[in-house]
């Protein structure tokens, strides 16, 4: 079932309806960007004053740029591939019937191997369609375990983080913290107004296109690959712009906001 099938229009608006009295009645409401944020506000009703946006985040002195020469990529081939990849859940939210597509215009080009990592409900139909078109250049991994997810995530080029259209800003994909901190850079398959893709502008750590585009995204994919240089100044300048959203400034932000609202719960 793709997000779109559900139409139940009687559980959309009782679910609605709880949304709104929730955010009318909190004292504060955390946002996880500004995209979230305005949506909130915009279509919602939520009161503009009572939104605090505090951003995802990744452990920086945990997650740490790593060599593509690493036990992961010796194990399957990569160290000498041009690696673009998507780690994490393969689901009904990402739209990785795109990526698929791309990997399919790609296929001249015999360095470039797109690695889906993960697991979700729409992997055994990517792998069928992969399958289907004959696309040896597109090959699927199951989840790494943690102590393998620094070797994993090192053994990419690049990354993809892609949603479908019209769910920006009621998921954020947190994925692309870890990313930053890993010192790589990403292509953001997703609306403009999502915040991965102001990530991307706003730091030139990144390829913003637009969501469900194969040819664009196949575009910014051959764009890399044919630029190693260019490639690596964007994974340089995504690691830099990790240090801002680093999980020691979103815990102090939590803890200056639960500071700032505990007088409210004992005037209760």
């Amino acid at each position: 079932m793709l997000l779109e099938d559900f139409r139940n229009q009687a559980v959309n608006r009782a679910l609605d309806g709880v949304n709104r009295h929730l955010l009318r009645e909190a004292d504060v409401v955390v946002a996880l960007g500004d995209r979230m944020r305005r949506r909130l506000v915009e279509e919602k009703g939520a009161d503009p004053s009572r939104i605090s946006v505090i951003h995802n985040w990744a452990d920086c002195e945990a997650i740490v740029p790593g060599s593509k020469e690493n036990a992961f990529a010796r194990a399957h081939g990569l160290a000498d591939k041009f690696v673009v990849m998507h780690s994490g859940n393969v689901g009904l939210s990402q739209n990785l019937d795109v990526l698929v597509e791309a990997a399919a215009r790609l296929a001249s080009k015999p360095r470039l191997v797109v690695a889906i990592v993960g697991d979700g409900a729409r992997r055994e139909a990517l792998e069928r369609e992969a399958a289907r078109r004959r696309l040896s250049n597109v090959r699927f991994f199951p989840y790494q375990p943690k102590d393998s997810l620094h070797d994993s995530f090192a053994a990419a080029d690049v990354f993809v983080v892609s949603l479908k259209p019209g769910i920006e800003g009621y998921i954020v994909p947190s994925k692309v913290y870890g990313i930053l901190a890993a010192g790589r850079p990403y292509i953001a398959a997703v609306d403009p107004s999502c915040e991965v893709a102001t990530i991307a502008r706003e730091h030139a750590c990144g390829l913003p296109v637009p969501a469900a585009d194969p040819d664009a995204l196949a575009s910014a994919i051959a764009s890399l690959h044919d630029d190693p240089r260019a490639t690596r100044a964007m994974g340089l300048r995504a690691r830099t712009a990790a240090l801002q959203f680093d999980r020691r400034i979103s815990v102090q932000s939590y803890y200056d906001l639960f500071t700032r609202i505990a007088p409210l719960a004992r005037a209760a």
